[in-house]
């Protein structure tokens, strides 16, 4: 049985369609995981939205020289999205779509999901991919029956997440297993760091400069004035924007009326339409959207109206919707018949739409991370490496009451590039509140590596910051525009490549088509014997079953005891299995049609 990542050599270094910090995280495992004195087990790398953290990962393997590695995401789209990459039978397979190997034989993929997947097919795979819910519980069948040295490389997506105790578990569960860790923001938001030393980490500061994400600015609100109303007394009391930002930083009820009161909430919306028109009417791309974080469910209500109430298209997604409420608001937003999108940390990890170019926060972040994954959502490039180009830029609105710009400390284990580019990006001094300008812009140097009431603002200023998204020649057309071959294929000197497939791909259609190959026989088989399928003539146990069903159940118990199966384990057929009743499928039926009609 061959081992592609460890008999295969994949092109990467001088590849040009490898990312810079794909082709340098690749670097530093390979060197990780080939010196002696790398003794510890667990490490981290830390690449920003848009930098290509779901194909390093399928690289990986290839550093490691792995024999079978285990892929692990915290939920089932991203686990879904990672499957993809490793999948030959889809064309875009990081592997085919990079040309990382160019053909085959590939990695053999397998996705745990439900009961669609078995321990065979596990055994055949290269790499397993998964989201941690499969692996939970005390009884789990994939861990209580796979050898503790099934697995020797774990590949955590999302490894803030990894400090997590259901994390751990799987962790301890495959000791002899390496562990990489792939983050974004390596500090999940209840702040615990990610597990390991952080082995690479590929700045943002870099990564706009070389237009992988977003330029970006911030606009912070600055009320000359806010008057407000204390619940406790009544009294109402106007305060100045210094005392705004120090209750923002010191009282919670604070943040949290200015991100709720219609007074402060339309500033930030207004402020946020002005932006997205800016940036609409400089590009000329009226695909351009607003994301929008809100508090909870009735927040977002609020949100959405006062964003409608000025001629948006808004809607949003919360998890108290049912699923179909919420994909129809996704295929809006994928559809463009949206300008505003609102949710509460709903479109977090893994999800790309990068037409979202201004990100308004309505809602309250008490460190870092979960304001970095927020900002994310508009730091994807909508052109490719093209870091002057003005679509890919990108606007945060928020308020100065909302203390966004206060939560720093658990920023320390980002490179120091990275603790620089937010420091400019929400500074805590340098703000002049007497100023008599509107706007202040203010350019980062990029280099190298108690319950109250707001009852009125006056003269809200806006404070820029600006950042670092039917005959063969006939047959031949109509498959290139499919995109199912390339635009250069030559019939007359090229020979097609087939369509790859994996084994497990191959095992669960030859389980999925069993069921109606027993029934299309069985059909088949009473047509031929003037037998009416619908009738119950053949039901001698008078069990009110049809013909159909009484023939068709003796093939699939014939087909059961040929593989010392019983009913309800189809699931768990193997390869070897299927093509055993494969090859003896008619000598199967024969005996079902004896036993059914007693060898008449």
């Amino acid at each position: 049985m061959t081992k592609p990542f460890q008999d295969r050599r994949p092109d990467i270094a001088g590849n040009q369609h490898i990312r810079t910090p794909q082709r340098e995280a690749f670097q530093a495992l390979v060197e990780y995981a080939n010196a002696p004195s790398e003794t510890e087990r667990e490490v981290g790398i830390v690449l920003p939205v848009g930098c290509g953290k779901s194909g390093t990962i399928t690289l990986a393997p290839f550093a490691f020289r792995s024999s079978r590695a285990l892929v692990v995401a915290p939920g089932v789209s991203i686990a879904s999205q990672l499957e993809s990459d490793f999948n030959p039978t889809n064309p875009r397979m990081f592997y085919q779509k990079c040309h990382v190997l160019d053909v085959g034989p590939y990695p053999e993929p397998v996705e745990i999901r439900g009961t669609t997947t078995n321990r065979a097919d596990l055994e055949e795979a290269d790499v397993v991919v998964t989201n941690i819910q499969q692996l939970q519980g005390d009884e789990n069948r994939w861990l209580q029956n796979l050898p503790d040295d099934f697995f020797d490389l774990i590949l955590f997506d999302e490894g803030h997440h990894s400090v997590a105790a259901t994390w751990e578990v799987l962790k301890n569960r495959f000791p002899q297993a390496r562990i990489v860790n792939f983050s974004a923001t390596p500090m999940r938001a209840d702040g615990q760091i990610m597990a390991g030393r952080v082995l690479y980490s590929y700045p943002i500061s870099r990564a706009i400069r070389e237009g992988y994400v977003k330029h970006l600015k911030a606009v912070q609100l600055n009320p000359r004035t806010l008057r407000y109303v204390r619940r406790a007394d009544g009294q109402e009391i106007e305060v100045t924007l210094d005392e705004v930002r120090r209750l923002g930083e010191q009282e919670a009820d604070f943040r949290r009326s200015i991100v709720t009161s219609a007074e402060t909430l339309n500033t930030i919306v207004d402020a946020s339409i002005r932006e997205l028109q800016r940036l609409r009417d400089e590009t000329g791309e009226s695909r351009l959207k607003i994301i929008a974080s809100a508090l909870n469910f009735e927040h977002c209500a609020q949100i959405v109206e006062a964003y409608r109430a000025r001629g948006q298209r808004a809607d949003y997604v919360h998890s108290r919707q049912d699923g179909a409420a919420n994909q129809r608001v996704m295929q809006r937003l994928e559809g463009h018949e949206l300008d505003v999108i609102v949710q509460v940390r709903k479109l977090g990890e893994g999800f790309d739409h990068p037409y979202l170019s201004v990100a308004a926060v309505f809602s309250i972040f008490s460190n870092l991370s979960p304001f970095v994954q927020f900002v994310g959502r508009v730091m994807r490039v909508i052109r490719q490496n093209a870091p002057d180009h003005p679509e890919n830029r990108g606007v945060v609105v928020f308020h100065a009451g909302a203390n966004i710009a206060r939560q720093w400390s658990d920023f320390q284990e980002y490179s120091q590039a990275d603790q620089e580019y937010f420091d400019q990006l929400l500074p805590l001094e340098g703000m002049d509140p007497g100023s008599s300008e509107s706007e202040r812009e203010i350019v980062p140097d990029v280099r190298q590596e108690v319950e109250v009431e707001v009852r009125a603002q006056s003269e809200v200023h806006i404070e820029e910051l600006p950042l670092l998204a039917g005959d063969e020649a006939a047959a031949i057309r109509l498959l290139q525009e499919r995109g199912l071959i390339p635009n250069e294929f030559d019939p007359g000197s090229q020979t097609l490549k087939p369509v790859p497939t994996t084994k497990v791909a191959q095992r669960q259609a030859m389980r999925s088509t069993l069921a109606t190959r027993s029934m299309n026989e069985a059909a088949r088989i009473l047509q031929a014997r003037g037998i009416n399928p619908g009738g119950s003539d053949l039901d001698r146990q008078r069990l009110g079953r049809q013909n159909l069903i009484v023939l068709k159940s003796a093939i699939d118990r014939q087909v059961n005891a040929a593989v010392g199966r019983s009913a309800g384990q189809r699931h768990d057929f193997s390869r070897q299995e299927l093509d055993l009743i494969e090859a003896r499928f008619g000598e199967l039926v024969a005996i079902a049609v004896a036993e059914v009609f007693n060898g008449n």
